[in-house]
């Protein structure tokens, strides 16, 4: 019985043992093919373990027979537990918890619920910090989101607007990763706190993305689906925490749409480390939709959007060594737009043309933008005409449009307080844009189209995922008088 006592309390341990050193991993995350390792050769040392033991118990009902023989049942082993015996229940009940707590990331695993709350936002082939997080998980589920809202307040006697407050947006990426290589991501926007009022100015529920990623080597990738299109800086990184100002700038609203997105498939990638690209085949616009006021409401947005004429969308960034923080790039967007529709009688092609050049500098403390954007629609002659027979209030469509801001920030918080991860950075802004700068023969361009846009500003980010702001913005036209604003607003991402 000494010889059985000894053996057991000699495998009990070399059972704790084994078995804890996989349950130790439990310290820092595994994939789910990490744990299925542990987990297998648990269970083979386990195995191994309860052979062992249970040759040993065959061994001492053997030995107890031979005692019983020469010995009085007074030399049996007592039924009280030795100090070895108490030390091995407690290693065994803090083994027992270990194991619980492996099961449950397991199950967490299985079920493929992997939502990177640790991890820091980054931004991601050109989108948005929070909308990259399916980029950052191991396999499944990511979610993240942003929101923002403000008050506006009217300022001076300058038309019908009037002041009021919004909650614009609340959005929810929803992303998941099937494999390594193939993730879907998506956009799902909440607009004016409500929706199912009657008018999109009410609210609305809209898919401002989904797409499926094919990630094949740095260089060459493919992405289909409902696409932002990759034009301004905006329109793909618009969370409110990377643009100054309650508002995203008028120009990347009016002449580069704002979220502007069409169905598509296209090619992504990184030519060198420093240059990259993006390229798109997507649904053309839909010209009946245009308007003195730009060629918003002519987008897809993936709605049922015609494609009788398709678009072509390309896009180049780089960023040079020898300026940290600096990136250049431009794109360009070619697409008829007639989508074999009739104006004023007539089919037309509609041939419609965006181009636009842009520059991003952050230094240190400094953010400075720039952005210039140019549009030409051929035929706006008939579209102005086909506007003016319909009486739809479109006006008169220009031929030529075009758009441009400059805008600077600069984070005052690092000269007072030492490493603060606070942000606290006043702003300047100024734009100039004309929908209508040059009008199709035969018809004069509206001068209230004639604009500029004064703004000033200034951004607090008590952490780095929410941001406070306050800005006025003076509004100004050739012709006409436009209602200046002051605005008060928050947004986060997560």
């Amino acid at each position: 019985m000494k010889h059985y006592k000894l053996l057991r309390k000699s495998l009990s341990i070399m059972t704790i043992s084994a078995v804890s050193l996989s349950a130790i991993a439990l310290d820092k995350p595994q994939s789910m093919e990490d744990m299925w390792k542990i987990i297998q050769s648990q269970q083979k040392q386990l195995n191994e373990m309860q052979v062992r033991l249970e040759k040993a118990e065959s061994k001492s009902v053997v030995v107890g027979v031979q005692n019983l023989d020469s010995k009085s049942s007074t030399n049996l082993s007592s039924n009280t537990p030795s100090p070895e015996s108490q030390v091995a229940n407690n290693q065994v009940k803090k083994l027992e918890r270990k194991t619980d707590v492996l099961s449950q990331e397991v199950e967490k695993l299985r079920t493929n619920l992997a939502i990177p709350e640790e991890k820091q936002l980054k931004s991601a082939y050109g989108l948005g910090p929070a909308a990259s997080k399916v980029y950052q998980v191991d396999k499944g589920l990511s979610i993240g989101g942003y929101g923002e809202g403000f008050y506006q307040d009217i300022v001076g006697d300058k038309g019908t607007e009037k002041s009021k407050a919004d909650m614009e947006r609340m959005v929810l990426y929803v992303g998941y990763k099937f494999t390594d290589s193939i993730i879907m991501n998506s956009e799902l926007e909440f607009e004016h706190g409500t929706t199912g009022e009657g008018a999109e100015s009410k609210g609305e529920v809209s898919a401002e993305f989904v797409s499926l990623d094919f990630l094949l080597n740095p260089k060459v990738n493919v992405r289909t689906g409902l696409l932002l299109m990759p034009m301004g800086m905006i329109n793909r990184m618009h969370e409110p925490l990377f643009y100054f100002g309650n508002h995203r700038p008028v120009v990347e609203q009016t002449i580069i749409p704002s979220t502007w997105r069409e169905m598509g498939v296209g090619l992504f990638g990184a030519i060198t480390p420093n240059l990259t690209y993006t390229t798109y085949v997507v649904n053309g616009l839909n010209a009946s939709g245009f308007s003195s006021s730009g060629i918003r409401e002519g987008t897809g947005g993936g709605s049922q959007a015609l494609a009788q004429d398709l678009g072509y969308v390309a896009r180049v960034d780089y960023t040079p060594d020898a300026l940290p923080g600096l990136t250049i790039g431009g794109s360009g967007y070619v697409s008829n737009s007639g989508q074999d529709l009739t104006y004023n009688g007539q089919k037309a092609d509609v041939l419609t043309q965006i181009y636009e050049s842009h520059l991003q500098w952050k230094y240190y403390g400094l953010e400075f933008r720039a952005l210039g954007s140019w549009g030409f629609i051929n035929n706006a002659d008939l579209l102005s005409a086909q506007n003016a027979f319909t009486s739809n209030g479109q006006g008169v469509v220009g031929s030529q449009n075009y758009g441009w801001y400059t805008e600077a920030g600069y984070d005052v918080l690092p000269l007072m307080f030492k490493d603060t991860p606070q942000y606290l950075a006043p702003f300047v802004r100024y734009e100039k844009l004309n929908t209508i700068a040059k009008a199709p023969l035969g018809y004069s361009a509206d001068p209230t189209k004639d604009q500029q846009v004064f703004q000033v500003g200034l951004q607090y980010k008590p952490i780095p995922q929410v941001v406070l702001k306050a800005d006025y913005r003076n509004f100004v036209a050739k012709q006409g008088s436009l209602p200046d604003d002051f605005n008060l607003g928050f947004g986060f991402i997560f």
